[in-house]
């Protein structure tokens, strides 16, 4: 069994690799951020779950790494007429996911039912496992105020300084059944190389769940987001800087130093690897760009090839 935390774009795209290596691959269980749930429209929209499901089955656009390819936005024209806000892109074909995930969800199912029930009908083999069953949202903190976070991301293109992140609800959440027995089945545990603080940070912040981390016997090792201080996408650099933390291969394994045996790096960080190691943790470099199919799948092999040599 091998297990993926992911949430983005970022980590959606190596669980594709992972998912081609991966065999069977119903061996793979993908843990995903649900902390930026929020409803449209009257719809429970789960864009991290949606990216990594679309991806799995096939149909992600290809040129935004979310979304389904050549989907179409009449409902939100639509939606622009009658003057409602139409900031969160969804297209016709998407609404189609929120509106079945809205009305399980109404009657009583949970969102790991109900999106194992979805990964299904869109033949997807691995498993795709929400963090929580419970409702938590991030929230970014700036000097305007308190913002939801796909209000902060989408809305205002991340344009905002963080000066701060809460999620709330988490409190009260726990993680599910499903993960927690994923987490004890495992042989090999993936960060993937998603934003630390909103995308893996929830999940790690689930009462419980860096306790089964650090309980787990498997071999747990991450893939940074960031090369030469730069983040492939999204606002992981800002982030991170705005919440005091080093914008770096270093900062990211840092973040999860009380679990981590492995981290995977650029070789444009090379020169990070001796304070990487003094944190206790193995730096291992490799090409971590995952811009074309071939490259994830690399990518995915040299993680897996990582994990066979253990803890290091």
């Amino acid at each position: 069994m091998i297990v993926a935390l992911a949430g983005g774009v970022g980590g959606s795209k190596l669980v594709e690799g992972l998912a081609r290596v991966v065999s069977p691959p119903e061996d793979l269980a993908v843990i995903v951020n649900t902390a930026d749930d929020q409803e449209f429209y009257g719809l429970h929209v789960s864009p991290d779950l949606d990216t990594v499901m679309y991806t799995l089955a096939g149909i992600v656009n290809k040129e935004t790494g979310w979304g389904i390819e050549n989907d179409t936005f009449d409902a939100l024209s639509m939606l622009g007429r009658y003057g409602e806000e139409t900031w969160f892109c969804l297209g016709d074909r998407d609404l189609a996911t929120h509106i079945l995930r809205t009305r399980e969800l109404r009657k009583g199912r949970s969102l790991t039912e109900v999106t194992a029930d979805l990964a299904e009908r869109l033949g997807v083999r691995p498993r795709i496992l929400p963090m929580c069953d419970d409702p938590v949202r991030t929230i970014v903190l700036t000097p305007e105020g308190e913002l939801q976070f796909q209000e902060y991301f989408v809305k205002r293109r991340a344009s905002d300084p963080v000066v701060g992140v809460r999620f709330e609800g988490i409190d009260r959440a726990r993680p599910t059944p499903p993960v927690l027995s994923a987490l004890r089945e495992a042989e090999a545990i993936i960060i993937c190389p998603s934003n630390p603080i909103v995308s893996v940070g929830p999940i790690l912040s689930l009462p419980g769940f860096r306790e089964a981390l650090q309980e787990t016997q498997a071999v747990k090792i991450a893939v940074s987001p960031l090369a030469a201080g730069r983040a492939f996408k999204g606002p992981t650099v800002e982030m991170m800087r705005g919440l005091g933390y080093e914008a770096s291969a270093f900062g990211v394994a840092s973040l999860y130093r009380d679990f981590l045996h492995v981290v995977i790096i650029d070789e444009r960080d090379a020169e990070l690897v001796p304070r990487i190691e003094e944190l206790g943790i193995r730096a291992v470099i490799r090409p971590v760009a995952m811009y074309t199919l071939e490259e994830k799948v690399a990518l995915a092999k040299a993680v897996l090839e990582v994990a066979s040599q253990g803890r290091g």
